[in-house]
């Protein structure tokens, strides 16, 4: 599968494609580091080893730019999950985390994410999107339960783990865990995190008769609207 960035420029020559990966990629470092305000084009262009004006020519501006690193990050991810996905009950979960897209990728989310702005909001809907695709994987794999509200299902999910990411500095403060760490998930301390997550979604939280019950009223309470 081609990644969204390839197909930006796979008419463009391949020094030009490396030199865009390479002011990507800086962008996304930068502004897992320093933000999006502190994060310029004479700042990118320093770490990727270009001139300011090869930052501008590429991506027309720095929106321009942080829409790419958008793209960039959700293509990432949602390929990562339909891997992980395809695998199905058998897949290796630690053998998944180990090859979990992480680097700056998740300080770049946790800095974006409390920008309330359309950019961002179309980078949420495309991650919510994304989840929607890869869970109904996951379910036609026999890795997940069918749900009768996948879209529903799909929202709460998504928003839970980005709402996670953006308290990432109380997450690391209760449990000692921080997931803006590019190299989270090949330390110790990730399993205070990712065994819950797994109790979680694993077990359930209510017993079964009383998670019947709860549906039973929201379906009664659909039904009625």
């Amino acid at each position: 599968m081609r990644s969204a960035t390839e197909d930006q420029g796979h008419r463009e020559s391949a020094d030009d494609r490396t030199s865009k990966a390479r002011i990507r990629d800086a962008a996304i470092a930068s502004i897992a580091e320093h933000g999006i305000n502190g994060t310029t084009a004479r700042k990118v262009a320093s770490v990727a080893g270009v001139s300011p004006g090869l930052v501008i020519h590429h991506f027309g501006s720095m929106e321009g730019l942080r829409s790419a690193c958008d793209e960039y990050v959700a293509v990432t991810i949602r390929e990562f999950k339909e891997r992980a996905m395809s695998g199905g009950p058998s897949l290796d979960v630690l053998a998944a985390l180990r090859d979990a897209p992480n680097g700056p990728l998740m300080g770049y989310l946790a800095q974006v994410l409390a920008d309330d702005s359309p950019a961002v909001a179309r980078l949420v809907d495309d991650l919510v999107g994304d989840a929607e695709g890869y869970i109904q994987q996951g379910v036609e794999s026999g890795m997940l339960r069918p749900s009768d509200d996948p879209r529903g299902r799909a929202v709460v999910l998504t928003l839970w783990s980005l709402g996670a990411l953006v308290l990432h500095q109380h997450l690391r403060r209760l449990l000692g865990v921080d997931l803006t760490d590019p190299e989270i998930l090949t330390s110790p301390t990730a399993a205070a995190y990712v065994a819950p997550i797994y109790e979680i979604y694993g077990e359930g939280i209510f017993e079964e008769a009383f998670a019947a019950q709860t549906r039973a009223v929201f379906a009664d309470d659909q039904g009625a609207t």
